[in-house]
C-alpha cells in the first residue's frame, strides 16, 4: 500500500496479491486515515507501507517533509507491525498530470487534486514494485 502525503489529502494506492499492478484506492482526509487503514485492514492484508518522500531538486527534504515524518510516526504508532518504507517522490504528481492528460480526460480531471493525488501514489507504488 502506498500513500502520497498531503496535509489536505493523501492518496492511497494498492498492489495485487501477486504486485503485477498498482491501483489507485481512495484519497483520504489526513485526520480519517487511521480509521479508514484500520477498516481497510480487517478484511485486505497489507505487507508494507510505502511513502512518499517529499524531496527537493538537490536531494534534500522539501518543506513538507516535517508532515511525512509525522504520517510516517503515526504509521508506525498505529500499525507497528507493518513496516514502513520511504520512496523520492520527485515528479509523481507531474507524472500523474501528464497520465490523466494522456489517458484523454479533460483539462478538469487533470485540476482534480484528488485524482492527481491518488494517480501518484499509484505510480510511488509501481515504481516500488519495478525496483524489485
Amino acid at each position: 500500500m502506498a500513500f502520497d502525503y498531503g496535509t489536505k489529502r493523501i492518496g492511497i494506492a494498492v498492489t495485487d496479491p501477486m504486485r503485477i499492478i498498482a491501483t489507485g484506492l481512495d484519497t483520504i482526509h489526513p485526520k480519517d486515515i487511521v480509521e479508514y487503514l484500520k477498516r481497510y485492514l480487517q478484511t485486505e492484508q497489507v505487507e508494507r507501507f510505502i511513502v512518499g518522500e517529499p524531496k527537493q531538486m538537490d536531494n534534500t527534504p522539501s518543506q513538507s517533509a516535517i508532515h511525512v515524518i509525522g504520517f510516517v510516526n503515526l504509521l508506525k504508532k498505529s500499525f507497528p507491525a507493518i513496516p514502513i518504507e520511504m520512496l523520492d517522490e520527485r515528479f509523481t504528481s507531474k507524472m500523474a498530470s501528464a497520465a490523466i492528460a494522456q489517458s484523454g480526460m479533460g483539462k478538469k480531471a487533470r485540476q482534480n487534486k484528488e485524482l492527481v493525488d491518488t494517480v501518484s501514489a499509484v505510480i510511488l507504488l509501481q515504481s516500488w514494485m519495478e525496483r524489485g
